[in-house]
C-alpha cells in the first residue's frame, strides 16, 4: 500500500496555544475521514505562531504537551504524523522544534531549527539546533526540515547524501517570497532527486501575511498536489520506490565529486 500524505495548511491564532491545539485535533480528525491519510504533516509553530516576545509563557515546556497530543491523534487514527514544529521551551531557552510521532503513538524524532531567520527576529527569542532532521517512518528514509532551512541546499544534501528519499519542510513562509518558495522546493526534489512534502501556514499575524501554497512534489520535480493561499488541505499518494528509479536513471549521486567541493 503506497503511503497517502496529507499537508495540513492551518491560519494559525496568534499565541493562543489552546485554539490552535484544538484546531489541529478538529483538522486531523476531518482529514482521516476524507483524505484516508497514512502521515499528517502541521506547519510551523503551529501551537503559538510568531509571538516570540512570550515565548516563555506559552511556549511547551520540554515539547511535553505537544509529544502526548501528538501521541494520542496518532494512535487514535493509526497515522503518523510530522508534527510541523512548536516552541518547545527548554532549560537553556526555546527551540523551535519539530517532532515526529509513528502510527503506534510512539516518539520517533525530534529537529530542532538549525537556521534561524534573522529578519523575523528568531535569533533574539530562539535557540539554533544541532542535530540532523534523519528519520524513518514505515522503512521510509526521511529528514525534516524547517522553513529557512531550505535556502541552505548544502543542509539538505548531508540528509540526501546519508539515504533520504522524503523531504518534509514546515514552515511560516511569508507572501512577499512566494515565488522563493516554489523555486526553492522545486530545486530542493530535483536537485536531490526525492520527495518534497512542504507545509506552510496560511493567514496573517501582526507582522506578517502568510503565503500558504503547500506542496507536494515528486523527484522530478512534478508538483502532485498544491494549496493556494486560504487554509486548507492538500494530499498526495507516493511512491518512494521512484526515488530509486530516478536515481539509477540519472545517476548524480553516483556523479558527485566532493573532493571538489
Amino acid at each position: 500500500m503506497k503511503p497517502i500524505i496529507t499537508c495540513i495548511q492551518l491560519d494559525i491564532k496568534y499565541g493562543d496555544p489552546t485554539f490552535n491545539y484544538k484546531q489541529v485535533e478538529e483538522k486531523v480528525t476531518s482529514a482521516i475521514k476524507t483524505e484516508k491519510s497514512t502521515i499528517i504533516v502541521l506547519p510551523e509553530l503551529w501551537t503559538t505562531g510568531y509571538d516570540l516576545t512570550r515565548l516563555d509563557e506559552i511556549a511547551d515546556v520540554n515539547g511535553e504537551k505537544t509529544i502526548e497530543f501528538l501521541s494520542q491523534l496518532a494512535k487514535k487514527y493509526n497515522v503518523h504524523i510530522v508534527g510541523g514544529s512548536v516552541a518547545n521551551k527548554q532549560e537553556n531557552g526555546v527551540s523551535n522544534t519539530m517532532f515526529v510521532i509513528n502510527n503506534q503513538g510512539d516518539f520517533v524524532h525530534d529537529y530542532s531549527k538549525l537556521h534561524l531567520f534573522k529578519l523575523m527576529d528568531e535569533h533574539h527569542y530562539l535557540k539554533a539546533g544541532s542535530e540532523k532532521g534523519l528519520f524513518e517512518l514505515d522503512g521510509m528514509k526521511s529528514a525534516g526540515f524547517i522553513c529557512y532551512d531550505i535556502r541552505f541546499p548544502e543542509w539538505i544534501r548531508v540528509h540526501t547524501t546519508e539515504g533520504a528519499e522524503i523531504l518534509f519542510v514546515v514552515a511560516e513562509w511569508p507572501l512577499p517570497r512566494l515565488n522563493h518558495w516554489k523555486a526553492l522546493l522545486l530545486s530542493r526534489a530535483i536537485e536531490n532527486q526525492c520527495y518534497v512534502i512542504a507545509c506552510n501556514r496560511a493567514g496573517s499575524d501582526p507582522k506578517n501575511e502568510f503565503a500558504g501554497h503547500s506542496m507536494i512534489i515528486d523527484p522530478w520535480g512534478t508538483v502532485l498536489a498544491e494549496a493556494d493561499e486560504k487554509a486548507g488541505v492538500i494530499s498526495a499518494e507516493i511512491d518512494v520506490e521512484k526515488v530509486k528509479q530516478v536515481r539509477s536513471q540519472i545517476p548524480i549521486f553516483d556523479d558527485r565529486l566532493p573532493e571538489y567541493y
